[in-house]
């Protein structure tokens, strides 16, 4: 894995956040195009555009993906839920493209009152139909594995092979996997045993270029606690052995990883967080 970024803020215009990464030594970046926490999205202007367009091709960094609003629940039984989640995701696939994004990261949904058949088929319907009312262009739809949390799909990769097994234009979807999810769902990614059963199956159930991001966080919580709370890389219960044996392993090996740990600076040493688990990356990945 020869490339390491993070999420970093789009405050101020999607393009302030290529100076952002780069301040903190960013290879490649995940941004929101849109406030997360509200369905409604300010307009993409021409000029925001062609600002982005500038700042991007002027930054040296690769690999620009966009994570969806976490209001979106493509498993929603609720109709009016399900519609308007849909037309969210349309909206922010439409923006990717705008940008030239290469991706767009999505969790697939909770299915709440109805049951895991019922919601994994209305996540198959809501991808569908969002692809089939945007026009193709650079940015994929990524699922992302969860930690499986309550009725959240997407903790198993059974459960995002029958979505991608589902929809019929799988060239425009990828995996997004995430290490601090897989290892809360159950998957021991801290121990080579683990991380070779979960690649084992992930190539069983889908093509070699499936997995186009990893989003690289270190777990709070223990293996299997099914509880997502990211945690500084090696500071947690995968740990930095379990890292230096991911970062090495074939199946992302050259899958450019985004860090999603907690902003901030490290009060011992004032230092960013970003930078400090940058580094941390670089120093476990082979040389």
């Amino acid at each position: 894995m020869g490339k390491f970024g993070s999420h970093v803020s789009a405050a101020g215009g999607v393009d302030k956040a290529v100076e952002r990464a780069l301040q903190v030594g960013c290879d490649c970046i995940q941004v929101f195009t849109k406030n997360n926490n509200r369905w409604a999205a300010k307009p993409l202007t021409e000029e925001a555009v062609a600002a982005w367009r500038a700042a991007w091709d002027a930054s040296g960094l690769s690999a620009p993906i966009a994570h969806a609003s976490y209001l979106i629940n493509l498993a929603a039984p609720d109709s009016e839920l399900f519609a308007k989640s849909v037309d969210a995701l349309v909206v922010e696939m439409e923006r990717a493209n705008r940008l030239g994004l290469e991706g767009l990261v999505v969790h697939p949904g909770a299915f709440t009152k109805s049951d895991e058949a019922t919601g994994l088929a209305r996540v198959v319907d809501g991808v569908t139909e969002t692809l089939g009312r945007v026009e193709s262009g650079t940015c994929r739809l990524l699922l992302e594995n969860t930690a499986g949390q309550g009725t959240c799909l997407g903790h198993t990769v059974e459960q995002l092979a029958a979505i991608w097994d589902g929809v019929d234009r799988p060239d425009r979807l990828g995996i997004c996997l995430d290490t601090c999810h897989a290892h809360a769902a159950g998957y021991a990614v801290h121990a080579e045993s683990g991380l070779n059963e979960l690649r084992t199956r992930i190539r069983d159930r889908f093509p070699a270029d499936a997995v186009r991001a990893v989003h690289l966080n270190d777990s709070k919580k223990p293996l299997g606690s099914r509880v997502d709370r990211h945690e500084h890389i090696g500071g947690g219960e995968i740990g930095r052995e379990g890292f230096r044996h991911l970062l090495a392993d074939p199946l992302f090996r050259d899958v450019p990883g985004y860090l999603e740990t907690e902003k901030g600076d490290d009060p011992e040493s004032g230092e960013p967080w970003d930078v400090i688990n940058l580094r941390t990356l670089r120093e476990l990945a082979p040389k």
